[in-house]
């Protein structure tokens, strides 16, 4: 895997909640790990929830052994969902305090995707893109349910309510995904920084180029900001080296 990824404050916010890891290289019990983080809460409290979500998560994970991803991301996962919700009830300065979690390792050749909340993986498989991970967000729930059409929760004015996160709730269940990969396909793990400013379409048209994964994280960023950047942008894109392996 080749992969690179990039974080940005955007033109409205002054305080970057977004948070993000990537390793082409083994991480405990995982080949490659790539994550992408979207904090919630006060002044302090998104920026504290999204960042030790991540890192304790690439903490954790470095101290677990072998076994399926899916088994592992659940593990992992639920104890940093118990932390972060431990600390949110304990501090006040912290109180209230949520993130999204968008998680994805590839091993032999597959995609193994875990989200919490509408931080989203895509995949791009060479001539088209496709979301894999579902919102959590009460708009899509009423997409998803036939009470309203995809083309009305673009601009819905309820679009950043939230259904799932880490550290909301003290019992906290993510959703679990996986896509076959060949070489040079692409995926995107993303915020909604990126994700409510830049179109499907134009995701398809610069993931589709054939640039290095550190021009297309940039290029993306650059698209959020141009579009108008009124949210923390984070991006990291994977691609399937030419060994068509992971491992």
């Amino acid at each position: 895997m080749r992969s690179f990824g990039v974080t940005d404050v955007g033109k409205k916010r002054k305080i970057n909640q977004d948070y993000l890891f990537f390793s082409d290289q083994p991480v405990g019990c995982f080949p490659n790990l790539y994550i992408v983080a979207d904090g919630m809460g006060g002044h302090k409290a998104g920026d504290k929830a999204s960042s030790y979500a991540v890192t304790r998560f690439v903490e954790l994970s470095r101290k677990m052994g072998e076994m399926h991803p899916f088994v592992a991301m659940e593990k992992l996962i639920a104890q940093v969902n118990e932390e972060v919700f431990k600390i949110s009830n304990q501090q006040e300065e912290y109180s209230g305090m949520g993130t999204t979690f968008v998680a994805a390792t590839v091993v032999d050749d597959v995609v193994y995707t875990m989200n919490i909340g509408d931080s989203r993986l895509y995949f791009y498989d060479g001539e088209s893109i496709r979301q894999i991970t579902m919102d959590h967000s009460l708009v899509e729930e009423l997409v998803r349910a036939g009470q309203l059409e995809p083309e009305e929760s673009k601009n819905h004015p309820q679009k950043n309510i939230i259904t799932r996160a880490i550290g909301v709730y003290e019992n906290m269940k993510p959703d679990f995904f996986k896509v076959p990969i060949k070489k040079n396909q692409k995926i995107l793990l993303c915020s909604d920084g990126l994700s409510n400013m830049v179109d499907d379409e134009m995701l398809e048209r610069i993931l589709s180029s054939e640039e290095s994964v550190e021009k297309l994280a940039e290029n993306c960023k650059e698209e959020a900001l141009f579009f108008g950047g009124t949210d923390n942008i984070a991006v990291v894109i994977a691609q399937m080296d030419d060994r068509g392996c992971a491992q």
